[in-house]
């Protein structure tokens, strides 16, 4: 794996319905998360903010697809900063915002796996929620919980066509892990889509190690390396309580780190998303401290 990371923020808010999360990368920037990646031995290229305009200057525009003409703007922005980084041998961390900005950063290591590689990449998305809802499906019409459909070619197109191919993900690559609440309609999705699902029910029967092991197998079976998308809402709010759709029963914080561990120890992790964190939710910060250390986890730090 590399030893460069560049760090990309992108303080996107108009994907979900409750406000905060656009102040996400600010807080893991408080959290230390350069400094201590940096204490790792990595060499640590902070790219700061892509600008994002805020929602009080917008129209919502579309009711079942919210702000999605800027969404996509400024996905289309990360896919060529993401794009960029990986090309010049980085691992981007892409620190959110909502979900929604996995649209562009997982485009973009696809983009890079099909031209560097001639492979297709892995997918680990960790998460509370499928976001694979279509504007036709969401009950509320947040794009936030909708990337990983486009992404699997469906709607919304404006995030389905972002670096120019569909769909930028095969279901058989893409792996969800701390499943625990979809809407019913998703759920019809999610059966139906062909991806593979380790819901909390599937952790707490199996084990973590056992579910996270199989996760990195199948993201990586004829791929590139693994894209990891982690919603910080995939934890209990008990240890994450400032994310913007919490959910009790989440992992804890040993069943987290394990999962960031076993990435690691693959060394197969091309990119990293940490999304959903909402500073005026949380307790002293403490989400974006999770979320700093598991980045860490991810990057390879050891215990001994």
């Amino acid at each position: 794996m590399p030893r460069t990371v560049h760090i990309i923020g992108v303080p996107l808010d108009l994907g979900g319905g409750r406000r905060g999360v656009d102040m996400g990368p600010s807080a893991l920037r408080i959290a230390g998360l350069s400094q201590q990646i940096t204490a790792l031995g990595y060499t640590v290229r902070d790219a700061g903010n892509l600008p994002v305009r805020i929602r009080e200057t917008l129209e919502p525009q579309h009711a079942h697809k919210r702000y999605i003409d800027e969404i996509a703007h400024v996905c289309s922005a990360l896919f060529d900063t993401s794009l960029d980084a990986l090309r010049n041998g980085a691992v981007p961390i892409v620190l959110g915002g909502d979900h929604s900005v996995a649209a562009g950063s997982v485009s973009a290591t696809a983009a890079f796996a099909r031209d560097a590689h001639h492979l297709p990449v892995g997918l680990i998305w960790v998460d509370a929620h499928g976001d694979m809802n279509t504007p036709s499906s969401s009950p509320s019409g947040n794009v936030h919980g909708m990337p990983l459909a486009a992404l699997l070619g469906a709607e919304p197109h404006e995030l389905a066509s972002i670096g120019g191919f569909f769909p930028t993900v095969r279901p058989e690559h893409v792996v969800l892990i701390g499943i625990r609440n979809l809407d019913d309609r998703e759920k019809e999705i999610v059966r139906a889509s062909g991806v593979h699902v380790f819901t909390m029910k599937d952790i707490d029967r199996r084990g973590i190690a056992i579910v996270a092991e199989q996760a990195v197998a199948l993201a990586s079976a004829g791929t590139a390396g693994i894209h990891v998308s982690f919603d910080l809402d995939a934890c209990d709010p008990a240890i994450a309580p400032g994310v913007g759709t919490p959910v009790k029963g989440g992992l804890d914080y040993r069943e987290a780190h394990m999962v960031m561990e076993i990435v690691a120890d693959s060394g197969r992790l091309l990119a990293l998303d940490l999304v959903e964190v909402n500073p005026t939710l949380d307790i002293r910060n403490s989400t974006a401290e999770l979320g700093a250390e598991l980045a860490l986890s991810v990057l390879g730090k050891k215990i001994i």
